[in-house]
């Protein structure tokens, strides 16, 4: 080779460790220019500084190995291969975004949390009865959100091009409490359930309910603190929680793609009076 550098300068010139650059050889990311047979030293060439330095960046946004060797292959193969390379970037770069987001989110929930003067602003309020189409289910445990999609797309199918108010849930606590429960997805009709309906959808009445509310503002990441307001509201106030919260979908994903415009109305149902009543009649 006219113009080798050993590991050693290779070193130097690119402030990778050796120890770094012999496991990017053993992990074939970065193959050295030559191996010397009789002693098993790597040599470099100029034209390698580049692709080390930008394996080092990727390591260092953690880009996964499979997807690294991918891009590196992709990246050496012509034009058709320049793009698949630019698509391994942009899924990770799409991916970093959403871990920042994630975590920008998280920082802004900790200093809320740790601000005891910051609270959310909950109410006791009567909902009033309403006819709904509604879509009913027992959501089993690691089953994602696909249930809920599919059962908004048997909803949207029932209610045509019909004006609706914004959908609701009525979720089960056992779907927080141990990751699966009832859950029943709805939207308010006022007309009945019409013929030719998906067999999922039921026409039903949701009677006049009392609960502590409170609405929550953007993603759904920190919607715990809604929550978490919400039943501290209940349990300071001696009222007794039923066994299902309801979630009305003001404005959402189906409204607008700008999450920060997201809100979610969130109703801690109550026990009403006169069934604590009959109750203690009961007793």
């Amino acid at each position: 080779m006219a113009e080798r550098l050993t590991i050693g300068e290779f070193s130097r010139i690119t402030h990778l460790s050796i120890r770094t650059l012999r496991r990017y050889h053993e992990q074939d990311l970065l193959v050295p220019a030559e191996v010397d047979p009789a002693t098993g030293y790597r040599y470099y060439s100029p034209a390698q500084v580049r692709p080390a330095l930008t394996i080092r960046r990727f390591r260092d946004l953690d880009l996964p190995l499979a997807d690294l060797r991918r891009f590196l292959g992709a990246d050496q193969s012509g034009e058709a291969g320049h793009d698949a390379a630019q698509q391994v970037v942009a899924a990770h770069l799409r991916r970093l975004e959403d871990r920042l987001g994630r975590t920008q989110r998280a920082v802004e929930a900790l200093r809320e949390l740790l601000d005891p003067r910051a609270g959310r602003s909950v109410s006791l309020e009567v909902l009033q009865p309403q006819r709904i189409l509604a879509v009913s289910l027992d959501v089993p445990e690691g089953a994602g959100l696909d249930w809920y999609d599919s059962a908004m797309r048997d909803l949207d199918a029932a209610a045509g091009h019909r004006p609706v108010l914004p959908p609701g849930g009525r979720y089960d606590h056992r779907l927080f409490t141990e990751g699966h429960g009832p859950a029943t997805v709805y939207l308010p009709a006022d007309a009945p359930l019409p013929p030719g309906a998906p067999a999922t959808v039921r026409e039903l009445h949701l009677p006049r309910r009392t609960a502590a509310v409170a609405t929550h503002c953007g993603r759904h990441d920190d919607l715990d603190l809604t929550y978490g307001a919400v039943g501290s509201f209940a349990a300071r106030h001696g009222l007794r929680s039923q066994a299902v919260v309801e979630e009305v979908y003001l404005v959402g994903p189906r409204d607008t793609d700008q999450p920060d415009r997201w809100r979610t109305l969130v109703a801690w149902l109550i026990v009403p009076e006169d069934e604590k009543e009959k109750e203690k009649e009961n007793d």
